[in-house]
């Protein structure tokens, strides 16, 4: 009997990371979408400046962790919303600790019809180390758009 409380303390500390992975998957997804509703109303150049601008709907935010990526189809970062200065980079070849080419398969997930979760490992900028991360990606007007959780 004794035993009971421990081990049911235990069981919520354990489960808190999945909960809050699970209720961040519906937020980063709606971002997403969000991301492209924007694309569609205001045009590109407005979409990527307002990931790019550090008071941007779509930039990282301190106490949200949430922000948008874009890629073209050949893998060049054309926008981030927690590196701005990303801008630009061909990351066609980028691998994750494991050997994922990354880039590559957020890019075909994102062509797939309603895209779609990939998941990898990457650095987490709030603690410094590799940890796995997945992103809801979608596919729009030859942009690859984009958002990550870490799990």
């Amino acid at each position: 009997m004794r035993l009971r409380l421990p081990i049911s303390v235990l069981a919520c500390v354990l489960a808190l990371p999945l909960a809050s992975q699970a209720s961040e998957r519906p937020k980063a997804e709606a971002l997403v979408k969000e991301g492209v509703a924007y694309l569609k109303a205001h045009g590109k150049e407005a979409f990527l400046a307002e990931i790019q601008s550090g008071t941007g709907r779509f930039h990282f935010k301190p106490g949200s962790p949430l922000y948008l990526f874009v890629y073209d189809t050949k893998g060049i970062t054309l926008a981030h919303g927690a590196t701005p200065g990303a801008a630009g980079t061909n990351r066609w070849g980028m691998k994750d600790p494991d050997g994922k080419l990354l880039i590559q398969e957020i890019i075909k997930v994102a062509q797939q019809k309603g895209g779609g979760w990939v998941d990898y490992k990457f650095p987490n900028p709030a603690n410094g180390k590799v940890e796995d991360k997945t992103s809801y990606c979608l596919a729009e007007n030859g942009l690859v758009i984009g958002c990550g959780i870490y799990k």
